[in-house]
């Protein structure tokens, strides 16, 4: 999303001339840079349309494999890349200070507000998809008061989280679930009836904030690094592929090496989709029931424990690190990438597009549709975002939340 200054908080990276005026007076801006963190948000838009309307990853083959990878995955990319976005809109390499800094944070908290409202509104119509927008701006809030750290910090702070939080949302929801409904509190904790409440957005829900937060605050720690730089970019990509193989090969061993941890799954109810020990990469299995703490000891995507934040923090990492050095030194690659790079820009546009579509055409059982049915929504973004693009600096909704972020300029 981009205000008139072109800032962001989902969506699309300032255009380079604005993106130029956040570096250091020695350092000239990359384009390439820029066009590399859209490239990597319009993956992350096709891989939550794949997760939503692809065939179903339990199909197995090729196909499966691929739907596979961008369950979770994609998600977890999005909050990776809102993080580098809060840093964007708050002064990247040198935080803004004094009204600047006032004006940054009133137009991330609007943001915020915005995006806590329209998630909610998709999710009462009744979408059979999981709505992250609601979440997003919930972290959005939540992360602000660290925009001033610098990278070595935030990095701690995304580490520490990564290991403390996944814990403690254990303990939270199990005590919430004492009651045995499951349910948690009621009244204004629930409120809006038919959307996620205060206890889903923090604790219960899809994306609860408790264990995503870690995935934004590592993208503000790495928004805050040289980006043009060789030897930054290589060292993010071992970074990334250091956690990607902690992550799941940890979980991958606890699996098959602690001594009753795939009993106690089993056990649980957990695997009745698939074998529990692909729990270590996938989401075949199913979703943990939180009956057992040895889910904890897994990595699939959508488990939401330290091994799963890890790994996908590192699978964000290596797609961001690719994607910029991809961008910035292969200019062949860059016009052949330019429709998705335009998905990029305007990601907000494309996730509520999808979302739309699908309560529209009355989908209900995702994923699961032909893969076809995911070409189609592919080819329908990507052809409307090309046109657009080459008419407008900003998608249509990207627009409309720059027009409303206006009134922080008055902040003094």
């Amino acid at each position: 999303m981009t205000q008139n200054a072109h800032d962001t908080t989902l969506v699309a990276p300032p255009r380079p001339e604005a993106y130029a005026t956040t570096q250091l007076p020695d350092t000239r801006p990359s384009v390439g840079r820029l066009i590399g963190v859209d490239l990597a948000r319009g993956l992350a838009v096709f891989g939550m349309y794949a997760a939503h309307v692809g065939p179903d990853p339990s199909e197995g083959g090729s196909t499966g494999f691929f739907m596979e990878l961008a369950h979770g995955r994609a998600s977890a990319l999005f909050a990776f890349l809102a993080g580098f976005s809060i840093v964007l809109i708050t002064g990247r390499r040198t935080p803004k200070t004094g009204r600047a800094g006032r004006q940054a944070v009133a137009k991330v908290v609007i943001r915020a507000l915005i995006l806590l409202v329209l998630g909610t509104a998709l999710t009462l119509t009744g979408t059979p998809v999981e709505v992250i927008l609601a979440f997003y701006g919930l972290y959005f809030l939540l992360v602000l008061p660290l925009y001033r750290l610098g990278a070595r910090p935030l990095a701690v702070i995304a580490v520490s989280g990564a290991l403390i939080l996944p814990q403690i949302l254990y303990v939270v929801q199990q005590a919430l679930n004492q009651g045995g409904d499951g349910g948690g509190p009621g009244g204004i904790w629930a409120w809006p009836t038919g959307a996620d409440g205060i206890v889903s957005l923090l604790f219960t829900g899809g994306y609860p904030a408790l264990a995503w937060i870690p995935f934004v605050v590592a993208g503000m720690a790495v928004a805050r690094l040289d980006l043009a730089s060789t030897v930054v970019r290589a060292r993010l990509a071992v970074t990334g592929v250091s956690l990607a193989v902690v992550g799941h090969g940890g979980s991958y061993l606890a699996l098959h090496l602690v001594p009753g941890v795939a009993s106690a799954l089993r056990a649980s109810g957990w695997g009745e989709g698939g074998s529990v020990m692909s729990a270590w990469w996938s989401d075949t299995a199913g979703y943990p029931t939180g009956t057992t703490p040895a889910w904890l000891l897994a990595a699939s995507p959508h488990s939401e424990t330290t091994l799963s934040v890890v790994a996908n923090t590192g699978v964000a990492i290596v797609v961001l690190a690719a994607c910029l050095a991809a961008t910035d030194t292969l200019p062949g690659f860059r016009r052949l990438a330019a429709p998705v790079i335009a998905v990029g820009t305007m990601s907000l546009t494309a996730y509520v597009f999808h979302i739309v579509a699908i309560r529209a055409l009355g989908m209900e059982e995702l994923p699961g549709f032909p893969l076809h049915v995911l070409l189609g929504f592919l080819v329908a973004v990507t052809v409307f975002a090309t046109l657009w693009s080459r008419h407008f600096a900003r998608g249509p909704l990207e627009w409309l939340l720059g027009r409303a972020t206006r009134i922080a300029e008055r902040v003094r």
